[in-house]
């Protein structure tokens, strides 16, 4: 199959990440593929240094927000409640689809017409131009994000014949509101990479799940409670008895590189539990140097130069850092994130992968975690 994917941020390289080993002649970028003309790539650039430019102007006193309200504006997902059809046309989706009838995606799509396999896509532009220009095998559109804006869906949802891969059920709900066919929507979760996993049994993906309750759970109340449901799924609660590291926060910043400073505030509030050895920290600068500078300082300006146990996780292509990436969320028990598409793999995906003990763990986790913000302010 074709694994197409866009160049902005990580979220949709993310979830096409794990899929490259099914892809054929590797991962396409639709926005800087071989053969894309100058005119295409530039009208794809433009619009990802708008959106990292105002991403990080938001942080200017009262300009920013303004600013950054309109673009928020732009892509707004609307109340899920009432529920009521949400079919019109969005302002983004017909920014996009006024490009695609212009032409844009229309070269990669002939390219691939040559020899048409299933056309899988992690972000909705390009299945909005496969379907356009006529491209001959299947069309998929793996969503990304825990609840999508109408430009997901189709511009015409009652006759299109893309085939949506969802992370949740929530998301199948929103693209019924919007029109798509329920035949066409299948939850399938977030896709993680087979070093997260472990195979059919998951191995892997239960054998650090195991760590991680035993931190999340020091006192052993929520083992106790829903010790049966545990031995279902997971295990024999005698079997979570220890974990392999200390309590471990991630905290990750989106692709434009904003939210830097909440890393900063981690380390002033959490410097002397890093130094007694308590706790670890990541912190995650992706494939910004300028975020891994400014990590940089701050850890140096908090005293915890020589403490292994804060790391700063950044490799130069977006390829070695979602492998360093995926190593960490092997012992990562909180995971503290901007991207929309992560917070969809802090539960569900990366303990349990959508079963019954992911959704109770959820909540309990959130909790924990509101009152882990609260402590910090």
């Amino acid at each position: 199959m074709y694994v197409v994917t866009v160049d902005m941020g990580y979220g949709h390289q993310r979830a096409a990440h794990p899929l490259a080993g099914s892809a054929q002649n590797g991962i396409i970028n639709a926005n800087h593929y071989q053969g894309i003309s100058k005119k295409e790539e530039k009208s794809w650039s433009g619009g990802r240094k708008w959106y990292e430019i105002i991403s990080r102007f938001k942080d200017v006193p009262i300009l920013g927000n303004f600013v950054f309200s309109m673009m928020d504006d732009f892509q707004k997902i609307e109340p899920f409640y009432p529920r009521r059809d949400l079919s019109k046309t969005s302002r983004q989706q017909k920014y996009f689809f006024k490009q695609v009838k212009r032409g844009l995606g229309k070269n990669l799509i002939d390219q691939l017409n040559r020899k048409p396999l299933p056309f899988l896509t992690s972000f909705f532009v390009p299945a909005y131009f496969a379907e356009y220009h006529g491209y001959k095998g299947p069309i998929y559109c793996v969503v990304c994000d825990a609840d999508v804006a109408r430009a997901w869906a189709p511009y015409y949802p009652k006759t299109s014949r893309t085939i949506y891969l969802v992370p949740n059920k929530r998301v199948k709900e929103r693209l019924l509101l919007y029109g798509v066919k329920a035949k066409n929507i299948y939850v399938t979760g977030f896709p993680l990479p087979k070093d997260n996993i472990g195979g059919p049994g998951q191995v892997i993906l239960k054998k650090d799940l195991k760590h991680r309750l035993f931190n999340l759970d020091p006192k052993g109340i929520y083992r106790k409670k829903y010790a049966k449901l545990i031995e279902d799924y997971l295990c024999p609660v005698k079997e979570i008895k220890h974990n392999n590291h200390p309590l471990t926060i991630t905290f990750a910043v989106g692709g434009a590189g904003a939210q830097r400073e909440i890393g900063e505030t981690l380390l002033r509030v959490l410097a002397k539990k890093i130094k007694a050895n308590k706790l670890n920290l990541n912190l995650v600068a992706g494939t910004r140097n300028d975020v891994y500078l400014f990590f940089q300082q701050a850890v140096k300006k908090h005293g915890l130069s020589k403490c292994s146990n804060v790391r700063i996780i950044y490799a130069e292509s977006k390829y070695n850092y979602f492998k360093l990436f995926n190593e960490a969320l092997r012992v990562s028990d909180i995971l503290w994130t901007k991207p929309s598409e992560l917070r969809i793999l802090k539960i569900r995906n990366m303990l349990m992968n959508g079963c019954l003990i992911g959704w109770i763990l959820a909540g309990w986790l959130k909790v924990r975690c509101m009152v882990f913000w609260m402590r910090l302010n």
